[in-house]
């Protein structure tokens, strides 16, 4: 799968590189469909007692080069450390190996950001350990080409490139001090600081893009325009390389001299809307009742009816697996919907299936549906509705197992937006599991908000006034859940669809079950805060809230001041107040 391109060699490649087959992946496209790229190497050690430079490369290919792309990096090691070699070499070589370890609902941003931070830690740390390793750093910069879009992740003074239709482009800034005695040394580097920002670029990928990535020993002797000279008179990119590095020594580079260059031969189309157009294709199933057959499975009931979607439990006739097939309902079937039911299968088969229903093999479905397990139960808005009542036990334990579920979404970077009673359902041996990621929203690059996310009532405030959807509004919907399992109330009140509603101080949980402890009553509110800077900040804090109950508790919440909660009655009261004290005075005044 991978190439590891090392500093002080020549390197030349053809890309995908095969990689042993996924079987757990869907189909990929035809080779002939698929991104593919060259791309050749040089470097040069030129006048300098080493080489500090490192360059490397990862082409797979299958369900990998879809979802994760192509990665290709350079790194510079600080100039004149013992280290700079090792930093340079650990940082590509840690990216190239953690990147493809990150989810793949993650966007290329989340994923470069995190891995970059992480080597960031290390080198500090590495740095900490004893005088010989500190000042251990290097520039980083990377490319990703996924798809039909290409990424760039920059940190330092090794620069960055994209030659298309005869004019070069530079998408990095140079990290040094902008003064003439410091313009040679970084004031941003990976191992420099413990807050790394790193910058960001992207766009889109065409056919015949060239991108450069070259180190500052090449771009500080040629110039830019030296640079698109050479590329315009040199189309090989296995060439190029070599004669970028060796121009600039000739014209008197005295450091090391490294260029990784890529020519884009071919971009595949979109794989999402492949995926969509091909689904468009696909009939919706007729009106189905129970006792009828559709690509061997048996319908044995109808389990739920929206205005989109319908819910049928099926069985399979060849094995009796029982098993949930959802679907969209006649008329339903326009762009928008069958996306979003593809996106939730998509989204279905990345959740850990401890937590969430499994998502089955549809086999040929001849009919745009999709299969997922049966588990006996119910919702917990059945057990309120037939008048079960919760005890604070039991609802820690709930919420608990919620908040696990809600937590591994996130780590995924997905959020839910739909978390209520309705969606969170109970085995008969009090398994949990969290339901319907219809309206789920992922950070990853192919996966945008669809529709209107969440029920009203369960919305945190700041979604009513237009904010997207987060891992706080999640954390909200969880803590509504839990207040109305416990008081089968709502914390501000039932929020009616197409409402404005404007947002007090919650209820207190022992207005309605004076039974409920002081702690659990503090976690609830916290949990249900109007404002998103005073809930828990992960599902992972708020689940250790539950877990400590009595034995830490949280400090209890204090009354909003009335300046916060409606800083405009709170004017007009000092205003009031004000006037009246002003009329005291002058009737005092007058009676001497």
């Amino acid at each position: 799968m991978a190439t590891i391109i090392e500093a002080g060699t020549r390197f030349r490649a053809t890309a995908p590189a095969k990689a042993a087959p996924d079987l757990a992946a869907p189909a990929t496209r035809a080779a002939g469909e698929a991104l593919q790229i060259t791309l050749g190497h040089a470097s040069q050690q030129g006048l300098r007692p080493a080489n500090e430079d490192f360059v490397g490369a990862v082409t797979p290919d299958g369900a990998l080069l879809e979802y994760k792309g192509m990665l290709l990096a350079i790194a510079d090691g600080v100039g004149g450390h013992a280290r700079g070699r090792e930093a340079a070499e650990y940082s590509v070589r840690g990216l190239l190996a953690d990147y493809f370890s990150t989810p793949d609902t993650w966007s290329v941003e989340k994923s470069l950001d995190t891995v970059i931070g992480a080597l960031n830690r290390w080198l500090l740390a590495q740095s900490a350990k004893s005088r010989e390793y500190a000042g251990m750093a290097t520039t980083l910069t990377a490319f990703v080409l996924r798809g039909r879009r290409y990424h760039v992740a920059h940190v330092g003074d090794s620069r960055a490139y994209l030659y298309r239709g005869g004019e070069l482009r530079r998408l990095t800034e140079d990290h040094t001090w902008d003064h003439p005695e410091f313009d040679n040394v970084l004031r941003r580097a990976v191992g420099l600081n413990a807050q790394l920002a790193v910058d960001f670029d992207d766009g889109e990928l065409m056919a015949g893009d060239r991108f450069v990535l070259v180190t500052d020993g090449v771009w500080g002797a040629l110039g830019d325009g030296g640079i698109a000279e050479l590329l315009e008179r040199n189309a090989n990119a296995e060439d190029v390389a070599d004669i970028l590095t060796l121009a600039a020594l000739a014209r008197g580079a005295t450091d090391n001299c490294t260029a990784l260059v890529t020519n884009v031969v071919t971009v595949p189309p979109d794989n999402l809307r492949d995926r969509l157009a091909g689904a468009r294709r696909l009939p919706l199933p007729p009106p189905l009742k129970a006792g009828d057959v559709l690509d061997g499975l048996h319908v044995d009931a109808l389990l739920h009816e929206s205005r989109v979607t319908l819910l049928y439990r099926v069985t399979r006739e060849a094995t009796g697996e029982a098993l949930v097939m959802k679907t969209l309902r006649s008329g339903a079937d326009d762009d928008e919907a069958a996306a979003a039911l593809l996106r939730e299968e998509w989204l279905a088969r990345r959740a850990p299936s401890q937590a969430f229903p499994t998502v089955a093999d549809a086999g040929g479905r001849s009919c745009l549906y999709y299969l997922m397990s049966w588990h006996e139960g119910e919702t917990l808005k059945a057990k309120l509705a037939r008048g079960h009542r919760f005890p604070p036990h039991e609802l820690v334990a709930i919420g608990a197992a919620l908040l696990r579920a809600v937590g591994a979404l996130h780590r995924l970077g997905i959020v839910h937006r739909d978390v209520k009673p309705d969606n969170v359902h109970l085995d008969r041996g009090g398994h949990l599991r969290l339901l319907d990621l219809g309206v789920a929203a992922s950070d990853a690059d192919d996966l945008r908000e669809i529709n209107n996310p969440g029920t009203p009532s369960y919305m945190a405030p700041q979604l009513f006034a237009g904010e997207a959807a987060s891992e706080s509004s999640d954390i909200y919907a969880c803590g509504v859940t839990l207040y109305e399992l416990l008081t089968r109330k709502y914390p501000y009140g039932e929020v009616e669809p197409f409402q404005r509603p404007r947002f007090g101080e919650p209820v207190p949980p022992t207005r309605y079950r004076p039974d409920t402890p002081a702690w659990l009553e503090a976690v609830l509110l916290k949990a249900c805060a109007r404002d998103a800077k005073e809930r828990f900040e992960t599902a992972e804090e708020f689940l250790l809230a539950l877990e400590r109950g009595a034995h830490r508790p949280l400090a209890k919440q204090r009354r909003t001041p009335l300046v916060a909660r409606n800083p405009g009655l709170a004017l007009k009261l000092v205003v009031a107040a004000s006037l009246l004290l002003n009329l005291i005075l002058l009737f005092l005044l007058s009676r001497h």
